[in-house]
């Protein structure tokens, strides 16, 4: 668990880098709870990441980071720690899974950042042992740095702010970094809410874990949903996600393509995979529904927005992804 100490010192620390995003409601009649979003896709790299990466970042030295910065990632902590490099001037080396969407990749050549492209066992391995073989410099990890996790705990403490004790909040589910940020902050502050986790059925690897009592291997399939899912939970993520995390739900990957196109004609905001998981749980009606006396108020983390516009397209007009 990630102390609120922690999450407030970071929430001074990035403060003139992420940006404070909205909470706003999705009418969406059919659903039987309140749906809330809470949108990062308005941050300056279209992704919560940025928060992680620069709290991370900024706590090292000069000298840790003299000679530039490594990750390894899907695309969105990519751009962040690429974002953050710029800003820096220091050089970023990225190392991205062979099935990384030329949206993220452009916006990490964009933004400055050198792309090593690795088979995704490769590059899982990256992740568990925390390098990139060939490259040099400080690795940020984008899941398990105790840092990085503060970063993103700065969103439960928004979240809270503007919707005190929600009845729920969802959050995607990748590495796990995003849900110990968040929940750490809920179970701090709000503990009567439940905290929810929504990954894709094609890489369910923490709601396999749950329902094993560990980390157990699934078997993973790539799709559009890019930026979560994964074949394993990670055995340093397991001990902090397990007592936090109320319900692992595993969503179908056209149900997600589903929520894309109602986030897109509803709200008018473009979500990536992952970003459209925890409004497609709430959507179908598996995050709460709430008594006669009121219906439930759950928030959803939309946690980016950088999906390739022609799978976007495709999506709008009835496709699966």
């Amino acid at each position: 668990m990630i102390e609120l100490a922690a999450v407030q010192a970071a929430r001074e620390r990035i403060r003139d880098v992420a940006v404070r995003t909205p909470l706003i409601r999705l009418h969406a009649e059919e659903a039987a709870a309140e749906i809330y979003l809470k949108l990062e896709t308005l941050q300056p790299i279209g992704s919560f990441k940025i928060r992680g990466a620069a709290s991370a970042i900024l706590s090292a030295s000069a000298a840790d980071r003299a000679a530039g910065l490594v990750t390894a990632s899907a695309g969105n902590m990519a751009q962040g720690v690429a974002w953050m490099a710029r800003a820096l001037g220091l050089p970023a080396t990225i190392a991205v899974p062979e099935h990384a969407p030329e949206a993220k990749l452009a916006a990490i050549r964009r933004l400055g950042g050198s792309i090593l492209r690795l088979p995704y066992d490769d590059w899982w391995n990256a992740i568990v042992t925390s390098r990139v073989d060939g490259a040099s410099g400080l690795f940020i990890h984008p899941v398990s740095d105790p840092l990085v996790m503060a970063g993103n705990g700065t969103i439960g403490l928004e979240i809270l702010e503007d919707l005190p004790d929600p009845d729920a909040v969802v959050i995607p589910y990748g590495g796990g970094g995003l849900t110990a940020g968040i929940a750490s902050v809920v179970r701090a502050m709000s503990p009567g809410t439940r905290i929810i986790t929504a990954e894709p059925e094609t890489g369910a690897a923490l709601a396999a874990a749950k329902a094993a009592g560990g980390p157990a291997d699934v078997a993973y399939q790539a799709s559009f949903v890019d930026g979560a899912g994964s074949r394993r939970v990670l055995d340093t993520m397991w001990p902090i996600v397990a007592p936090l995390v109320d319900e692992a739900l595993a969503i179908p990957i056209a149900d997600a393509a589903a929520a894309v196109r109602t986030l897109a004609e509803r709200a008018r905001v473009i979500a990536e995979g992952a970003g459209a998981l925890a409004p497609a749980a709430a959507l179908a009606g598996r995050a709460g529904t709430g008594t006669t006396r009121r219906p439930s108020r759950v928030v959803c983390v939309v946690s980016g927005g950088n999906i390739n516009l022609s799978t976007l397209a495709g999506i709008l007009q009835g496709g699966a992804g």
